[in-house]
């Protein structure tokens, strides 16, 4: 059997030793902070635009949000804290606006405010129940004229024979 020396009784060679200091070739860069992003008055006057318009845009949603939460009420006529006799609908509705910042062509902004159309569903699907009513009663015409023109020609085929 081989023996093997232990390791730890040799001498350490001088070009590894702890003792001699070793020039360094490359150092470690500190970590610095990194730099902001500088923007300019003009890009946070934009981005503050976006911003209000953004959130008068989640404003008008939460508000047509809660007019159909209301309307739902309405129709299940469940009001736990309403007496049914003290009123006919759980909200009211007035004119509502919510602010808007428009671009003028000069490039200029303007602050003002955008009309909050509450009942334009409610116009909508009136619209297309006409719009359907329509078609249908085209399609009936339609139908009732070829029933029309079937009997007729089945009248003239009896005729002549």
């Amino acid at each position: 059997m081989k023996k093997i020396q232990d390791s730890y009784k040799k001498p350490i060679p001088a070009k590894i030793s702890l003792l001699q200091p070793t020039p360094v070739i490359t150092a470690i860069v500190p970590l610095q902070p990194q730099e902001e992003k500088i923007i300019s008055d003009q890009e946070r006057l934009v981005a503050q635009v976006e911003r209000i318009n953004w959130m008068a845009g989640e404003l008008e949603a939460a508000i047509l949000e809660l007019k159909a939460i209301a309307n739902t009420l309405n129709t299940q006529k469940r009001y736990p804290l309403i007496k049914p006799n003290q009123c006919k609908n759980i909200c009211q509705y007035l004119a509502v606006s919510v602010p808007w910042v428009r671009k003028k062509s000069d490039q200029s902004f303007i602050l003002t405010t955008r009309r909050v159309d509450l009942f334009r569903a409610e116009r909508e699907a009136a619209l297309l129940a006409q719009q359907l009513r329509q078609q249908t009663k085209k399609r009936l015409a339609s139908q009732q004229h070829r029933k029309n023109k079937a009997e007729a020609d089945i009248k003239r085929f009896f005729k002549k024979h």
